[in-house]
């Protein structure tokens, strides 16, 4: 079956046919002229030579989606978002799993721009990321999400309202009469762990609370084994407090677990909180009070970024791609016991 038996099929040229079957060339045609043409094509069993299509073009048709860890229910959400995009524009993705490794991560993304890959969407980068050079002069359309790096000229990025949620989350616990937060930060090498713990700084000295009654403990990794051992270092330190702030909702799990470890219960003993609002949370005992970003609507405004540099590389996008965030009050709060 070729293009010139659909022409034939439907009185076009076959110009107009070739145009109408390839998503970025179809602009000028009406969806009238597009539709007939596309049924006629499904109708007679008409398919695509994507091989020679890419030699045409020079397009793959593929892009790359880089995660930090394919283990972290976070990111299930925002794949099913970039797809929900990309997918009717006929393009597929190439998913890779850097498990927050840096030289695994530069690995495959020159295993990404080898393969040809149209353009690239990145949540695993660092704020001072070599990958992204490497992706830049390969001439790669780049969008970062959930994640910013710090690079001039800066890079298309999708990110949460990190302060606000911190801020909403401070205010909440100090609403239960919490004066004494701890704080578990993440990552500071990561825009993530660095913009909240920043946030974190800036609410609690705008609400007057006491720095040395704010004591702070840093993850290397966002996951349920630095919260335990962070969690640790916090219970054993100098600085009692009440309430236990922790900049991602797995760093609470392991928070949660190290309390219970040391006999103490949440929120009856110690209040703790997360960020993310991963699935499930609320069959968690107890469920976790947190805040909720939007995980879908991340890789959608993300992989639209990226479509349109695909369309257009000088295309006007904006650099920064700031989302909502909402509280979500569970019961892992409560108010303080007398220390």
């Amino acid at each position: 079956m070729t293009l010139k038996d659909i022409a034939k099929a439907t009185g076009f040229h076959v110009s107009t046919v070739s145009r109408a079957l390839d998503q970025n060339s179809r602009i000028n045609l009406t969806e009238d002229v597009v539709r007939q043409i596309r049924e006629t094509a499904d109708a007679m069993g008409y398919r695509r030579n994507r091989l020679a299509s890419g030699l045409r073009t020079n397009r793959t048709m593929t892009i790359g989606v880089v995660i930090p860890d394919i283990t972290n229910a976070l990111f299930p959400p925002i794949v099913r978002g970039i797809e929900s995009v990309m997918e009717p524009e006929g393009y597929a993705s190439i998913i890779v799993n850097t498990d927050n490794v840096p030289e695994r991560e530069m690995r495959l993304v020159d295993v990404l721009t080898e393969r040809g890959v149209d353009g690239i969407l990145h949540a695993a980068t660092l704020r001072d990321d070599d990958s992204i050079q490497l992706i830049r002069s390969h001439n790669v359309p780049v969008v970062t999400l959930n994640r910013r790096v710090e690079l001039d000229p800066p890079v298309p990025f999708v990110i949460n309202d990190e302060a606000l949620g911190i801020r909403m989350m401070l205010a909440h616990l100090a609403e239960y009469g919490h004066r004494r937060i701890a704080h578990i930060a993440g990552p500071v090498a990561l825009s993530t762990g660095a913009m909240r713990v920043a946030a974190f700084h800036a609410a609690r000295a705008a609400m007057g609370l006491a720095e040395a009654d704010c004591p702070l403990a840093y993850a290397e990794r966002f996951d349920e084994e630095e919260g335990h051992r962070a969690a640790i270092a916090l219970l054993d330190g100098p600085t009692p407090f009440t309430a236990l702030l922790c900049a991602n909702d797995r760093l609470a799990l392991g928070a949660i677990a190290a309390l219970r470890q040391r006999g103490l219960s949440v929120p009856h003993d110690v209040s703790v909180t997360g960020f993310n609002d991963l699935s499930s949370l609320d069959a968690v005992t107890p469920p976790l009070t947190t805040v909720r970003i939007l995980q879908f609507e991340a890789g959608e405004a993300a992989a639209r970024l990226l479509l349109a540099l695909l369309r257009d590389p000088q295309a006007d996008i904006p650099a920064e791609t700031v989302l909502p965030v909402v509280l979500v009050p569970r019961e892992s709060v409560a108010t303080p016991r007398p220390l």
